[in-house]
């Protein structure tokens, strides 16, 4: 208790002390130790922090965009010097793998660095004579005050795909990070505030559900971006647009890997691996179902569980390990209820990893199904956590229809050799990010994070030339001069 530190919001330029609801522990999943206490802000303090940055729209909107983009510059720089900072609060309240986190970061930083070409891509448009002596200009004027509501997973990258580019197109922003990984949202505020963006532009509000509902129904706020929870994303996209919000909501996932008779298995494999269980499966991008197209099945469930059970599970901190703790007991708990699922409804567990000795902590090892059957709830509902299910099917076409089936639509892949396969595989798909050859198909910040289906409410993606236009909206000008 001596070494966790009680956090606090940031709001107009300060940091303050919430009159809040209370406080909640910050354990490190690694380890169990308490890390930080985090205050449940109240209506009240989301309040102070929405009018706060309400206050600082009109001057901030006014700022001209090659301004605003090089104070992102600035924020871009600082990000990169402090890389080595933010991976480590990442790892310590995540329970990321070092190489993980870094990873994550840089994902960041890239979301920033595309958030200040907007000179480029906030450009509006012009049509000389839409009539005779009528011209007519389209330009992008920002919203006003934006929300966004962040997971546990990714604690640096998504309020980087969020904040820059909500902050660059004229807006003003609020931060609600999961209250399960407050300490490196706190980091990134202080970024912001060295960088010099202006009092009330950027603030941070710390707290769980009473803060959200606050932000989803409070008459100043415009937008509101989500990442979360299929069941949650529900609730923010319907209660948010209910009060005349603009809104995307990010959900659930459940992604499917094709991997044909022809594929490179030793690449496939790993790739196979990295994404099923890399981050203990804690990303909307995980593989976490195989449909092995036959013939090769066998052949490739035997391999891939000797490489299972070989994967090194222990702290995030530890550069040999591939599989680190999930984010909570309650968590991990969960996670382990499913696996019995599967073993009550028929799957077969091919291989099995092991807990690391003598840590405490919030341990899931990797486990590995077989026979799966497309109906099973393992292959259905999403686990979130380092379980691999293998589905067996005769052709492409039955892999696809089985990956079809399901309600979510984040992402795909397939391992194949034969373009033909690729190109039928990536026609019919019915997800948003596909891969070839790729387990995690996460795409670069200048394109959208493109979920289909269940894995999103709303109609613009977060990222890419979509961020710009949810975060902007359109002022048509026609024009006759006499």
């Amino acid at each position: 208790m001596a070494g966790a530190v009680e956090l606090k919001n940031y709001v107009r330029g300060q940091w303050v002390q919430p009159a809040s609801l209370g406080l909640l522990d910050v354990p490190d999943p690694s380890s169990g130790a308490l890390i930080a206490r985090v205050p449940r802000s109240s209506a009240e303090d989301v309040d102070r922090a929405v009018a706060a940055a309400r206050e600082a729209f009109p001057a901030w909107r006014d700022v001209p965009v090659p301004e605003r983009a090089r104070r992102v510059l600035v924020l871009r720089n600082l990000l990169d010097t402090h890389t080595e900072e933010l991976v480590r609060s990442v790892v310590r309240e995540n329970g990321k793998t070092l190489d993980e986190a870094q990873g994550s970061v840089r994902r960041g930083i890239e979301a920033t660095e595309f958030a200040a070409s907007a000179p480029t891509t906030m450009q509006g448009s012009f049509l000389e004579n839409v009539s005779a002596g009528v011209d007519t200009t389209l330009l992008r004027q920002p919203l006003g005050v934006v929300a966004g509501i962040t997971p546990f997973n990714f604690p640096v990258m998504i309020p980087l795909w969020m904040a820059p580019l909500a902050l660059v197109c004229g807006n003003t922003f609020i931060l609600k990070p999961s209250e399960r990984v407050p300490s490196s949202a706190s980091l990134l505020a202080r970024f912001f505030d060295e960088a010099g963006f202006p009092s009330g532009v950027f603030n941070l509000v710390h707290g769980d559900a009473v803060a959200v509902d606050a932000l989803l129904a409070h008459p100043e706020v415009d937008a509101v971006s989500f990442v979360g929870s299929a069941p949650t994303a529900r609730h923010v996209y319907s209660t948010a647009a209910a009060h005349g919000k603009r809104v995307q909501a990010l959900a659930g996932a459940k992604n499917y890997m094709i991997v044909m008779p022809d594929a490179d298995l030793d690449r496939s494999i790993a790739a196979i691996l990295s994404s099923a269980f890399g981050q203990s499966g804690e990303r909307c991008l995980a593989g976490s179902v195989v449909v092995a197209v036959e013939p090769g099945g066998d052949r490739f469930v035997e391999q891939l569980a000797e490489r299972v059970r070989s994967l090194s599970v222990g702290p995030g901190d530890r550069r040999d390990t591939f599989v680190g703790p999930v984010i909570r007991a309650d968590h991990r708990d969960r996670i382990l209820n499913w696996i019995q699922e599967g073993e009550r409804g028929g799957a077969v567990v091919v291989a099995r990893g092991t807990s690391p000795a003598g840590v405490d902590g919030f341990y899931v090892p990797p486990v590995l199904f077989d026979r799966v059957r497309p109906e099973m709830a393992i292959a259905q509902e999403e686990i979130f956590g380092p379980v691999l299910s293998v589905i067996r099917a005769s052709s492409l076409d039955e892999a696809i229809r089985i990956a079809n089936r399901s309600r979510f639509g984040n992402a795909a892949a397939i391992f194949t050799r034969d373009g033909g396969a690729a190109r039928e595989f990536a026609h019919r798909i019915e997800a948003g990010m596909l891969g070839v050859n790729i387990g995690v198909p996460a795409p670069a910040a200048y394109f959208p994070f493109a979920g289909w289906k269940g894995s999103f409410y709303g109609d613009l993606h977060v990222t890419g030339r979509d961020a710009i236009d949810f975060y902007t909206r359109k002022k048509v000008v026609t024009t006759r001069w006499f």
